[in-house]
């Protein structure tokens, strides 16, 4: 870390950004110590052609013009590939912050040389960063597309379904169960669309397209309060472009 680098840091859970000279949301560039000299920063990956960094800090460093920016934010403020790297350093540096100590013994754990990894000297666990698969469908009957609301969700905007992958069980399995135990619907011919990184902590969202089997919509009131048939002419709100679930949204109404 002898030379400029750009650096993503994070402080109460949000993000130093700067604005850059096309105005778009950026990430601070500089030396180590123009930023505290964080310890046991994370090489994440490159931004803009130069190495990026990522680093917890307890203080913000002075003399720079920037402000904290929480990693959601960023999703419509600097676009997709700056979320994407926001998304993997919050993901690594919570997983480091998670296993400082061996969670068989106790142990203080050190990183792993050669790979991503917390290792234990005492008893040798190894703990890799944590990935939950989570499964999302959206389900066509003839030109309708079935639509639904978490209450978690802003105002208005409706969403395919989604749920997390339990142990034992494929994506499939996951999809097949997900619908029936959310909306009470049967699905058939189940196809692959497309996977996002979601580090709300630590997801990966995989899409999936389907077709109506039998059923009659009966949410399940402990997560879906709304959910209908929506004809691609009079789609409710949306979530945002970037989202998986608005490109599954998208791809289906323009390839009905």
């Amino acid at each position: 870390m002898s030379t400029s680098s750009y650096w993503l840091l994070r402080h109460q859970n949000q993000v130093l950004t700067t604005t850059d000279p096309a105005g778009m949301t950026a990430f601070p560039f500089g030396l180590p110590p123009d930023f505290g000299a964080p310890a046991e920063a994370l090489l994440i990956g490159e931004w803009q052609g130069s190495p990026c960094y990522a680093a917890d800090v307890d203080t913000l460093p002075s003399g720079l013009e920037a402000g904290l920016t929480p990693v959601r934010a960023l999703f419509g403020l600097a676009g997709a590939e700056a979320f994407a790297l926001a998304g993997r350093a919050t993901q690594l540096l919570d997983w480091q912050r998670n296993h400082r100590f061996c969670g068989r013994c106790g142990t203080p754990t050190t990183m792993a040389s050669g790979e991503r990894a917390m290792s234990c000297s005492a008893c040798g666990l190894v703990a890799y960063p944590r990935i939950s698969p989570a499964v999302m469908v959206l389900i066509r009957r003839g030109e309708a597309l079935l639509l639904a609301r978490s209450p978690h969700f802003a105002p208005g905007v409706f969403s395919a379904l989604a749920g997390f992958v339990e142990a034992g069980e494929t994506l499939e399995q996951c999809a097949t169960r997900e619908v029936r135990e959310e909306v009470g619907v049967e699905i058939t011919n189940l196809r692959y669309f497309h996977s996002q990184s979601w580090p709300f902590p630590n997801s990966l969202m995989l899409a999936f397209f389907a077709d109506y089997a039998g059923g009659e919509i009966t949410p399940d009131p402990s997560e879906i309060e709304a959910a209908d048939w929506f004809l691609p002419s009079a789609l409710p709100l949306l979530p945002n472009p970037l989202s998986i679930a608005r490109q599954l949204i998208d791809a289906a109404c323009n390839h009905p």
